[in-house]
């Protein structure tokens, strides 16, 4: 796995919109659309705002959710809530351009079966999200894979239902799909994270996170996440 490392959260972001705007034009010139992940978090929600200026074809572009919490629709819990209020500043990208986890359900694992077809029905029937964006949780989570849940196991369904974690039930997407993607793009940040940012880039398959595959990611950290002597063995690079 590849690291860059940034000053801060708002670099971290800019350069993320920068590879992620380059994805999507390469994307839709090889297969005329689009499809991306996207992960909760704050640095995403600032890395969403700018995405939302980018000059990229915006009618060719499809977002989909990489974990949802299980909470009221408009609920500031809710990743979506964040995504609307971070895309939908932008008019050329319509809110059915983002496909919604359907948390609101009272049968969560029907629902999550059907935000799998979802999933199929956008693109491919065995469904290759051309990036996604993840995030590092302290305790070394990745999207709602949390340490000793169920869900790590689950090896037959792109989409399934987590236990209780921080108070709430989670929709997530799992190995399956995620290890399936074209690209990996880890959004790092916070000094907190620096222990299980290490253990991730040594691919320590005894976190979640280190159980996604790392021959497509690329890591962006800040330097209170990745301090510069973590990256010595990465192949990495620190810019100023």
């Amino acid at each position: 796995m590849n690291i860059e490392v940034y000053p801060d959260p708002v670099s971290v972001a800019e350069k993320a919109v920068s590879i992620i705007a380059d994805a999507a034009w390469e994307a839709i010139a090889a297969r005329g659309m689009f499809t991306m992940a996207v992960s909760g978090g704050h640095t995403p929600w600032i890395m969403l705002r700018r995405l939302a200026a980018a000059a990229i074809p915006w009618r060719a572009v499809h977002i989909v959710q990489v974990d949802e919490r299980v909470a009221p629709a408009g609920h500031p819990d809710r990743n979506l809530t964040h995504i609307f209020e971070s895309l939908l500043s932008n008019r050329r990208i319509h809110r059915d351009q983002i496909y919604a986890m359907p948390v609101e359900s009272p049968d969560l694992e029907a629902a999550a079966g059907r935000y799998a077809a979802t999933l199929r029905n956008i693109g491919e029937e065995l469904p290759v999200i051309d990036l996604v964006h993840l995030g590092l949780g302290s305790d070394g989570h990745t999207a709602s894979l949390t340490p000793g849940d169920p869900v790590l196991d689950v090896a037959s369904a792109d989409v399934a239902v987590s236990g209780p974690y921080q108070g709430r039930r989670r929709m997530t997407l799992t190995y399956p799909i995620l290890n399936r993607a074209r690209r990996i793009l880890w959004v790092v940040t916070g000094g907190e994270k620096a222990p299980m940012l290490s253990r991730l880039l040594d691919g320590d398959g005894a976190i979640p996170a280190g159980r996604v595959r790392s021959d497509t990611a690329l890591l962006l950290a800040d330097r209170a996440a990745a301090p510069a002597h973590q990256t010595t063995n990465t192949g990495g690079f620190v810019c100023a």
